[in-house]
């Protein structure tokens, strides 16, 4: 184990010590596989993970999809060259065992060649945004995302409409303000969530991390994958291309 995960894995066993495991699963199970911790990330370790942010910045791609998207995206194989304490943490033995037990699956990271498995999301424009969608898994087993927040100097909302699947119950709404360590855990094919558009002179950037039951894709889906990154979130080059073995 690299010293960074080391660093990264005491800091999150820290911060577990004080939650209540038992009250966040049952308000995971009872918001239909959905919970929101504000500001639960230690400031030590986002003021770690903000250094990372400026330094892959100007390896931001911009993209715009007309009706869906627009904002800017740095893929996972960004990430393993140049931040090292976002991988840390998304590789930690202690964060990954937190989230399989909220979420009473055996997750594992996703596999390396997957450049959606960790990255950061820079909402830097005006009017960038997302519109509702699902978080759709190509894997064989279930996906399930993290959201962290690490900038928020903005009017942008995530919005979620929880039990939006469950035809026993009325969709509720939630808009949620993404404020640094603000830690929001989910089933992707459950959630129907967007980001609203920002605002002038605003700025929104935070952290996506994907976690799988089981980390086999059929060969044709990890293709039809890497095109939907390619073309929606960080570019043909950032995507088709040998990833770094870290």
């Amino acid at each position: 184990m690299s010293e960074a995960t080391t660093s990264v894995s005491e800091i999150v066993a820290g911060a577990l010590a004080g939650v209540d495991l038992a009250a966040i699963q049952r308000q995971y199970r009872a918001q239909d596989e959905f919970v929101y911790l504000e500001r639960w990330l230690p400031l030590s370790l986002v003021e770690r993970l903000l250094v990372e942010v400026e330094r892959v910045r100007p390896s931001i791609n911009r993209n715009y999809i007309p009706r869906h998207k627009k904002g800017g995206s740095v893929s996972f194989y960004t990430l393993l060259e140049q931040a090292p304490t976002i991988v840390a943490l998304y590789r930690a033995p202690a964060f990954v065992q937190f989230l399989a037990t909220v979420t009473g699956r055996p997750l594992q990271a996703c596999p390396p060649d997957d450049p959606h498995s960790c990255a950061l999301y820079f909402y830097t424009e005006p009017g960038d945004h997302i519109g509702f969608h699902f978080d759709t898994s190509y894997y064989r087993g279930a996906r399930y995302t993290v959201l962290l927040g690490l900038v928020e100097r903005s009017s942008s909302r995530l919005v979620c409409q929880l039990y939006k699947k469950d035809p026993g119950r009325a969709p509720v709404e939630l808009q949620l303000a993404t404020h640094p360590g603000t830690l929001i855990l989910f089933n992707g094919d459950r959630l129907w969530h967007a980001v609203t558009p920002l605002g002038e002179g605003e700025e929104r950037i935070s952290l996506t991390l994907e976690y799988v039951t089981d980390p086999s894709m059929n060969p044709v889906k990890r293709l039809f994958s890497n095109l939907k990154d390619a073309v929606a979130y960080f570019g043909f080059r950032a995507v088709f291309r040998p990833p770094v073995r870290v």
